[in-house]
C-alpha cells in the first residue's frame, strides 16, 4: 500500500502542481492514472500538458482511445486501470482505500482557496485515514511545498 499525499494548493495552479508531480513519477518509470471529476477540465488539462513545459514533453493521453494501456499517464474519470503505480485525483475526484492499496502512490490535489474543495479534501482525509490508509498533508502556504505534521 502506498502513501496518500494531499496537496493543499494555495499558490500554484492545479496544472503546474500536477505537471510537477507527474514529471517526478515519469522519471521513476511509474504509470499514472489522473482522475478528474469533469470531462471539460480534463480536456483543458490535456491541452495544457501538451504545451508545458515549453522545453519538454510529458507523454500522456485521454482515456477512451485504442492506446490507453500504453499511455504512461492516462487522464480519465473511470475506475483505476490495471498496471498503474500511481493515482492522481483532481477537482474533487474520489479515491477509495482499495485503490490506495493497489498503487504505490496517490496524490490528491485540491484548491485551498475554494471552501467546497477544502471540505471535500477533509472528508477524503477522514475516509481514507479511517480505513487505515497512511496519509500525508503537504502545504505551499510558506511559498514552497512543506510536509505538515
Amino acid at each position: 500500500m502506498g502513501a496518500v499525499k494531499f496537496y493543499h494548493l494555495t499558490a500554484s495552479p492545479m496544472e503546474e502542481a500536477a505537471q510537477m508531480l507527474l514529471s517526478r513519477a515519469a522519471d521513476l518509470g511509474w504509470r499514472v492514472y489522473l482522475r478528474g471529476s469533469d470531462a471539460a477540465r480534463l480536456d483543458d488539462l490535456d491541452r495544457w500538458l501538451w504545451s508545458h513545459p515549453k522545453d519538454g514533453f510529458l507523454p500522456h493521453g485521454r482515456e477512451g482511445g485504442p492506446q490507453d494501456a500504453r499511455q504512461p499517464i492516462l487522464l480519465g474519470q473511470g475506475p483505476l486501470p490495471p498496471g498503474r503505480q500511481g493515482l492522481m485525483a483532481v477537482d474533487g475526484a474520489v479515491v477509495t482505500a482499495e485503490e490506495a492499496a493497489a498503487v504505490d502512490r496517490v496524490w490528491i490535489l485540491f484548491d485551498g482557496m475554494d471552501e467546497a474543495a477544502l471540505q471535500r479534501a477533509r472528508g477524503q482525509w477522514r475516509d481514507l485515514t479511517g480505513a487505515g490508509v497512511e496519509a500525508e498533508y503537504w502545504s505551499e502556504a510558506e511559498g514552497r511545498w512543506e510536509r505538515k505534521r
